[in-house]
């Protein structure tokens, strides 16, 4: 078991590794390049070194923007050493956006990934705390400082830099390590407040049973900016595997290709598109749709020995393991030994369909507040349908209303108060006197200890009868159709339950056409009887799934993409209801108009 004090032991770690393979990253032509761990500390001594030439110290606020690559690591560790308390920023925030946090937090310097990134702040950088800017590509700026010359010289110095680790080695657990603005899915954003302790502590347990070492890879593609990829890194530094940077979601295919990834951890919007990718693919003949049709109903036999860890015996699932679960597998780059889900809900259907399809997905859960994970699926332990057994570091209740409460080591210092000129902490009504945290989250705990969780308590739906309705596992059921992309399912304080559905543009464009459907544009698209006819069908398969107060009674197919930079997402890919709701309050009327009459 890691016994990890801060922060700044993993930045050890690494710098007394000696691998020549710490950090992949890609080149300007593509090409992917090793850093050794000797040059991870060498660079980062470098930055902390004009940080603290910059009178940066420690419990400064120091922001990060960037999409995920080497600097930001770099970033990171440089501003860990030294004691100063970094500010990741999502990288697609708007500069309306991101103008309030820099001034929330007081950050007195940022480090930009591209000129793109510069130009969102450098029109008004003279309304913010900010005193130096440095750009990570090798592109002028008026004002700003380069990240290269910052490092220059670093990859030739071979010494150790005393001063540097000692100054490293003094920051304690209680000590601020980040601030961390929350996605906004029901309200503004609030700064989380988490220490070296306490992000540490969450370290130590995560992924101890995984066996992971220095033969192992991953890809860091999820936001930086988001406490799950940022912890995953951590613990993957620790346990000496090598971190892949991976710039942008669509570079993500050719990059587990080339990277050839043993543990690949996801949103559940990831594996739904694989899904349904290798959905629509198997529709392009009878021949493709019979035999993965066949291959799905066979490893649905044998599924629960997939969740268990197993491979199936039989000869039937030996030989769809051959003609179409090892190209599944190949897709992900083909040496992946475990896939991970977190960030929200994988679904069940969701984790029976890739079981099926012989890859088991272990569903973990926590939230920014507690560093972030509270429970995780492990190797030895795996039931689907929940997000695992509580790590040994964290107390799990559940309250009288089935919320669940925490505590432990890993529960955060409380929510940055805005409202004060010193920066204070102020405390949270979230957190009680006996230090357990209401995590918003209604859910149960079975008899073996494993963890389920429903729904957000504040997104539960009730009806004008009564009747409380989850619209989580409902959106996520109707999500398995290769033709939906999103769905919002809507109806508080109504007589029913109703749907906004968001299609999945770029397979429901092909199947149109291969349906004789002729469309001018999506609105028409959306409208055409042949469409809702199939929409219709797929709701009524869902809604026999479900209890009769559960049932989704009317629906409207909406012709829109929604997406991070359009509002309806937040950068973890969960819905921004209230935005949703704001957009298409018309089409949410409509559902309603004669509610007084009507009996469905």
């Amino acid at each position: 078991m890691l016994q990890l004090q801060t922060l700044n032991d993993i930045f050890f770690t690494i710098a007394e590794s000696r691998r020549e393979r710490a950090i992949l990253a890609a080149d300007p032509s593509g090409k992917w390049q090793p850093i050794s761990s000797a040059q991870v500390y060498q660079r980062v001594r470098a930055l902390a070194a004009a940080l603290r030439s910059w009178g940066i110290g420690k419990s400064d606020r120091v922001a990060i923007l960037s999409e995920n690559r080497w600097e930001w690591a770099i970033a990171d560790f440089a501003c860990l050493a030294i004691g100063a308390v970094d500010v990741p920023i999502y990288p697609n925030l708007l500069a309306e956006q991101i103008l309030p946090l820099l001034n929330d937090s007081g950050s007195r310097a940022i480090f930009l990934s591209t000129r793109a990134q510069f130009d969102k702040i450098a029109p008004s950088r003279a309304a913010t705390t900010l005193e130096h800017i440095v750009v990570m590509d090798d592109e002028p700026a008026p004002g700003a400082e380069n990240f290269s010359s910052l490092i220059a010289g670093a990859d030739d110095n071979t010494a150790h830099d005393s001063a540097f680790e000692h100054t490293a080695r003094q920051i304690q657990p209680p000590d601020l390590a980040t601030l961390i603005y929350t996605s906004g899915t029901t309200g503004e954003p609030k700064g989380v407040l988490l220490t070296h302790g306490n992000i540490a502590s969450n370290v130590n347990h995560s992924l101890h049973e995984f066996g992971l070492n220095s033969t192992d890879s991953c890809i860091s593609f999820l936001p930086l900016s988001h406490i799950t990829a940022r912890h995953l890194d951590y613990a993957l530094y620790a346990k000496d595997v090598a971190v892949a940077y991976c710039s942008s979601f669509d570079k993500l295919p050719q990059t587990l290709l080339a990277i050839q990834p043993t543990i690949l951890v996801a949103v559940p919007r990831v594996f739904e598109k694989v899904r349904q990718v290798a959905e629509q693919r198997a529709s392009e003949s009878a021949i493709k749709r019979r035999l993965f049709a066949w291959a799905l109903k066979t490893g649905a036999r044998h599924k629960h020995k997939v969740a268990a860890g197993q491979n199936p015996s039989s000869p039937a699932w030996k030989f769809a393991d051959a003609v179409v679960y090892k190209k599944l597998r190949e897709g992900f780059g083909g040496r992946v030994r475990y896939f991970i889900a977190g960030g929200a809900p994988l679904g069940l259907d969701t984790a029976h369909w890739f079981s099926s399809a012989g890859i088991r997905i272990l569903e973990g859960y926590g939230l920014t507040e507690t560093s972030p994970v509270i429970a995780l699926n492990t190797p030895n332990a795996n039931r689907m349908g929940s997000v695992g057994k509580p790590l040994p570091n964290v107390e799990c209740r559940i309250a009288e209303d089935g919320e669940l409460l925490v505590r432990g080591p890993s529960i955060f210092q409380g929510y940055w108060n805005n409202r004060a000129e010193s920066g204070a902490i102020n405390s949270t009504a979230a957190v009680d006197r006996d230090g357990w945290f209401a995590t918003g989250d209604i859910g149960h705990i079975d008899q073996d200890g494993f963890l389920f969780i429903t729904d957000r308590k504040k997104e539960l739906l009730k009806t004008s009868g009564g009747k409380l309705i989850a619209p989580q596992p409902i959106e996520n059921k109707l999500k398995t159709s290769f033709l939906v992309a999103n769905v919002a399912v809507v109806g508080d304080r109504h007589k029913f339950a109703s749907a906004l559905i968001a299609p999945n543009f770029a397979a429901l464009e092909p199947w149109a056409k291969e349906h004789g459907i002729p469309a001018l544009n999506r609105h028409e698209l959306v409208e055409d009887p042949k469409i809702r006819s199939e929409f219709q069908a797929l709701v009524d398969k869902v809604n026999s799934t479900l209890a009769n107060f559960e049932t989704i009674k009317r629906f409207r197919i909406v012709p829109d993409e929604w997406t991070v930079d359009s509002g309806e997402l937040t950068p973890s890919m969960k819905l921004r209801r209230r935005v949703i709701a704001q957009k298409y309050a018309r089409e949410i009327a409509g559902f309603y108009a004669d509610e007084s009459t009507s009996t469905r």
